[in-house]
């Protein structure tokens, strides 16, 4: 029968897919790496799509729990108007929560005294969800409930007295639910639940205290959430906030969002380094059938038929790997739900997350079709006589038809990650930094061989054989710098992420940080709160300053609503804190106009954060219009200023000149820096003098921190830790693939007397030559990345731990030649009779 004869009703595809299952039976050896690269790209992007995705849509289901209400109505510092309650009345059941900091004791004074995050609710409280006290107490006057975290820290259990502020209230128990804790977002303290009556008698709110007001509402039946919303909003006025049961958690929902696509990213870049090990396993596969494809080809086999037959093979061990891919990642919220339910704000939503899978499907399926369509291609379109020399021969380059699928399914990923993006500018730029490592490695690796080439010729016969070796044909060169191009960079990266967020505090916190920060000091008390102070502790220094609060409602005469500044307008969103001074504040450089005079006594005028006024445009003689207490005062600014927010000193981004704000009704905040040992008389002796005011111990605040930025940084490191995962595959398909050579050459160093050490020897210099190069560039493109996560991502100073960083690519480098070395062992042990017979 001719060659391209084929029995009578058999199409070519079917002959394909039948050869293509016949040679699988043998077994998936040669496409391990295949797999495992893409299991672990689609499994990372799966997994962390659908958790953001399944928390997104808890939030989103249970918005009316976390915010207490369907729509509500928000102002700081004030109560809210007899009209904004009137309309909220209207438009169905409504609740009053008030929320602040405040510090609470064991009545009698025994025991320190805790800040707390302070919620008073009315008796309507919760209008959604339930409330779950242990020992069963319920929330009244007279009677309160904590968090445990507060309970454990005072050393309380139910019927206990705590002091706060003025009032001594029972504790009623500890809170087991509390529908609407997530909605609070973040607090410096544990919380307590108390009623309105106690808040009132505690006497926490005082001319100027930092507390806000919300309305919530409980719709009638039949009544839109729209129409609801647009009617508080008629009587918003300046300052007020209001919000729907769309979006309870605003803050969490940012972050869960903003956080999910950063670790998308993660995961896609996961994937397109497992792309590289789908390209080093292919190749390595087709290597090992090289002798079966020249057979197919002097039966007669077409190129196209040669091609369909291990095109099959790959689709159908790819479209395995993506199902496995799939099957972790949507598994994954509910691991995640059971294993950390106490880190999350909501229990992630039940059921699979069809567009993150399909969102991630795609991305493998591209990825893969991208990577092993160019090896297979050149593969196939060699003749069979090149075909049994292949060690030696030239791949032949790919037709135009095979360029263009590939370009298609690489431009399709990186067009459905930009159009998905909240952010695209960023995800553009971090997408170009992917590629641009990939084809700076690339050049590294043509560099290195064509130096290589040229290089005078060493006088040691092992050196010049692992010279050589970078450069001769068919050398894996190309691959190995790439491979370890990626893994190291990916060390390098992920160390100075690490080091960065681990060291952020302990090296940008002041040699001389103040102990403890005074919120809410009454307005008359404040020679009496220093003296008490230098009474208490000799020698303390305290800075004491005006505290006000109030929205910016307008920029030189534009309302703050209709102004788009995008994330960095962060001056133009809720209320900010605002104060006067005399003086030029420490901790601040003047960048334009200039200081006024102590004794100014003229129009308002404005000092200005410089980030602030860049954000919006605006410069010296621009006007903003504040609203202090529903009264608006426009200002014209004198002057920027450069803030150093690390100072932790009382920074403000809005300083008004002095004759405007004095008679405004307002209270005084402080900073005390007092000897560790004074600490504990000085918080005692300002909680009793002074109840009403907050207390905030600065190392409190700073474990926080710390705890959240662990928390960050344990993220990143398990997502990235697939990353790293898919490199050491990369690395291990691109060993493979050069398997054949090594083998090879090994065999006939051997015939021509060289031992078994000699040739490791000569394996060792190569090596290790290729991961010194590649390190020095790892550790630039690695620390470069790791300051663009860190500073432009995350919003930290720089503060990398070069030892660390040096340390872990140093590791990476040595790990990187003993696994070169251990992938090329069974080579080095291959007997010359069996391997000639084979070649």
């Amino acid at each position: 029968m001719d060659g391209n004869d084929r029995p009578a009703g058999r199409s070519p595809l079917s002959l394909a897919l039948r050869l293509a299952l016949r040679e699988l039976r043998g077994g998936l050896a040669g496409l391990r790496i295949l797999a495992v690269c893409l299991v672990l790209g689609v499994a990372a992007l799966a997994g962390v799509g659908s958790l953001a995705s399944a928390i997104n849509a808890g939030l989103a289901e249970r918005g009316q729990y976390l915010m207490g209400g369907d729509v509500s109505l928000r102002v700081s510092g004030r109560v809210p108007t007899a009209q904004q309650r009137a309309a909220a009345d209207r438009l169905g059941q409504v609740g009053a929560v008030t929320k602040l900091r405040a510090m609470v004791s064991r009545a009698g004074g025994s025991g320190d005294a805790v800040l707390a995050e302070v919620k008073a609710v009315d008796a309507s409280w919760p209008l959604y969800g339930r409330v779950v006290i242990s020992g069963g107490g319920r929330v009244a006057p007279g009677q309160a409930a904590v968090q445990p975290a507060l309970a454990d820290k005072l050393g309380v259990k139910p019927g206990d007295q705590l002091q706060l502020g003025e009032a001594v209230i029972t504790l009623a128990g500890t809170l087991v639910e509390e529908p609407d804790r997530a909605g609070d977002g973040f607090g410096f303290g544990p919380g307590i639940v108390v009623d309105q009556s106690d808040l009132t008698r505690a006497g926490l709110i005082t001319l100027g205290s930092l507390y806000t007001s919300e309305l919530r509402v409980k719709l009638k039946p039949g009544t839109s959430v729209t129409a609801a919303r647009e009617a508080l909003e008629a009587v918003a006025g300046d300052g007020a906030r209001v919000r729907d049961r769309s979006n309870g958690a605003p803050g969490t929902r940012n972050f869960i969002t903003q956080l999910g696509q950063f670790l998308s990213l993660v995961g896609l870049t996961a994937l397109v380094v497992a792309g590289v090990g789908v390209a080093g396993g292919v190749s390595a596969y087709l290597g090992a059938r090289t002798r079966t494809i020249a057979t197919l080809k002097v039966l007669g086999a077409d190129s196209a038929t040669v091609r369909a037959v291990y095109l099959w093979q790959l689709a159908l061990v790819s479209a395995g790997a993506v199902l496995i891919g799939l099957a972790i990642g949507a598994a994954t919220p509910a691991a995640v739900a059971r294993l950390a339910a106490a880190s999350l704000p909501v229990p992630p939503a039940t059921g699979l997350q069809w567009a993150a899978l399909a969102q991630a499907a795609w991305y493998g399926i591209a990825i893969a079709l991208a990577f092993a369509l160019w090896p297979l291609a050149e593969g196939a379109a060699m003749p069979a006589a090149r075909l049994l020399r292949s060690l030696t021969e030239r791949r032949a380059r790919p037709g135009t038809g095979t360029i263009a699928i590939v370009a298609a399914a690489a431009v399709s990923v990186l067009a459905l990650v930009v159009a998905l993006a909240d952010e695209r500018l960023f995800v553009m730029g971090f997408l170009a930094g992917a590629i641009g490592l990939i084809a700076v490695l690339w050049g590294l690796a043509a560099a290195v061989k064509w130096l290589a080439a040229r290089a005078p010729k060493p006088k040691g016969t092992l050196a010049r054989l692992a010279l050589a070796n970078l450069h001769r044909p068919g050398a894996p060169t190309r691959n190995l710098v790439v491979a370890l191009g990626l893994g190291l960079t990916l060390f390098a990266t992920l160390a100075t992420i690490e080091g960065n967020l681990a060291g952020q505090i302990n090296r940008t916190i002041p040699a001389r940080a103040p102990s403890f920060f005074v919120l809410d000091i009454p307005n008359d008390q404040k020679d009496a709160f220093t003296a008490l102070v230098a009474r208490t502790a000799p020698g303390a220094e305290t800075v004491i300053v005006p505290s006000l609060r109030g929205p910016v409602t307008a920029v030189n005469g534009v309302p703050a609503d209709q102004i788009k500044a995008g994330a960095e307008g962060w001056i133009l969103r809720g209320d900010r804190g605002l104060s006067y001074a005399a003086d030029f504040p420490p901790a601040n450089t003047l960048v334009s106009g200039k200081w006024w005079p102590r004794d100014y006594a003229g129009p308002p005028l404005i000092s200005l954060d410089d980030q602030a006024a860049q954000a919006l445009g605006l410069k010296v003689g621009d006007t903003l219009t504040v609203s202090v207490l529903g009264v608006e005062i426009t200002a014209k600014i004198a002057n920027t200023r450069k803030i150093d927010w690390q100072s932790l000193g009382f920074n403000f981004a809005i300083l008004f000149a002095p004759g405007t704000l004095e008679q405004a009704p307002h209270g005084w905040m402080a900073t005390v820096q007092v000897e560790p040992a004074q600490e504990r008389g000085v918080a005692r002796a300002l909680s009793a003098q002074y109840p009403t005011a907050s207390v905030v111990r600065v190392k409190d605040v700073i474990g926080q921190v710390q705890t959240l930025l662990g928390q960050l940084s344990a993220a990143i490191r398990a997502a990235a830790s697939v990353t790293v995962a898919a490199g050491i595959a990369v690395l291990v398909g691109a060993l493979a693939a050069g398997a054949r050579a090594r083998t090879y050459d090994a065999v006939l160093l051997k015939l021509l007397g060289a031992t078994r050490g000699q040739v490791a020897r000569a394996t060792l210099a190569e090596y290790g030559l290729l991961a010194s190069i590649v390190a020095v560039l790892a550790l630039v493109l690695g620390s470069a990345a790791g300051w663009f996560v860190i500073t432009q991502v995350f919003k930290l100073d720089w503060t990398p731990d070069w030892p660390r960083v040096l340390l872990t690519v140093g590791i990476g480098g040595l790990v990187t030649v003993v696994l070169g070395l251990a992938g090329n062992w069974r080579a080095l042990s291959a007997r010359p009779a069996t391997v000639l017979r084979q070649y």
